[in-house]
């Protein structure tokens, strides 16, 4: 399954989230760590909720570019 990542610039690193899992987020000093630590965030969520006897949550959100006027 492919999951929708959201990598943010906060004052002092990268943070980034998964909007179909809520709680899996990470953090990085650059965009390319926290991209790399939200790929081990997300295997470790969906082990829990394995472990858990949880549903996996399929992949829903999407998201695209829009040029502003």
């Amino acid at each position: 399954m492919k999951y929708l990542v959201i990598v943010e610039k906060a004052e002092a690193n990268y943070s980034a989230y998964v909007p179909d899992l809520p709680g899996c987020v990470a953090t990085g000093r650059t965009p390319g760590e926290a991209q790399e630590r939200i790929r081990e965030a997300i295997a470790m969520h969906l082990e829990g909720l394995r472990e858990d006897g949880l549903p996996i949550p399929e992949p829903h959100a999407q998201a695209a570019l829009v040029e502003a006027p």
